[in-house]
């Protein structure tokens, strides 16, 4: 059976948006591998424990907001941790649940690597999009999530 136009162009906007998403994420994750020494999941992380109140989150809700398992939340975590970014605190009313916190050190490490990241963001990414197309992206990116997570993502 031969595929029909709409089956060849259903695959051909997969494959192009394959494609750009793994080719942002590459160069992202290369611009801060190489301006601040940290990875993408890594920069997740601190950004996410910003943002929380008083900069500390449980891991399970961390994992959630950083779109990692917590296997590989818990392996990221401890390379924070060693890095001094991070604090890992037991939770005092359950004793296998522990919480994340950002520590001074990790804040300003984040605070470092924040103007370089946006900077390739803005440079790689919208600087090639009209006002319209990000909309229509940004749209097209919230049905995806809300099918995927069964509702839109949380906010911090």
């Amino acid at each position: 059976m031969e595929p029909t136009r709409r089956q060849d162009d259903e695959w051909r906007t997969w494959r192009i948006f394959f494609a750009a998403n793994r080719l942002l994420l590459e160069r992202v994750e290369r611009q801060l591998q190489s301006e601040a020494q940290m990875s993408h999941v890594h920069y997740e992380i601190l950004v996410n424990l910003s943002e929380a109140p008083e900069h500390t989150l449980r891991m399970n809700r961390l994992a959630e907001r950083s779109l990692c398992s917590r296997s590989r939340l818990t392996h990221a975590v401890d390379r924070l941790e060693k890095a001094g970014w991070v604090r890992r605190i037991a939770c005092p009313t359950d004793g296998r649940g522990s919480f994340a916190e950002l520590t001074d050190t990790g804040l300003n490490a984040l605070e470092t690597a924040t103007p370089g990241h946006i900077a390739a963001v803005r440079s790689l990414f919208f600087q090639v999009l009209t006002p319209h197309q990000q909309e229509s992206l940004r749209e097209i990116g919230e049905a995806i999530v809300a099918h995927l997570t069964s509702g839109p993502m949380s906010p911090p």
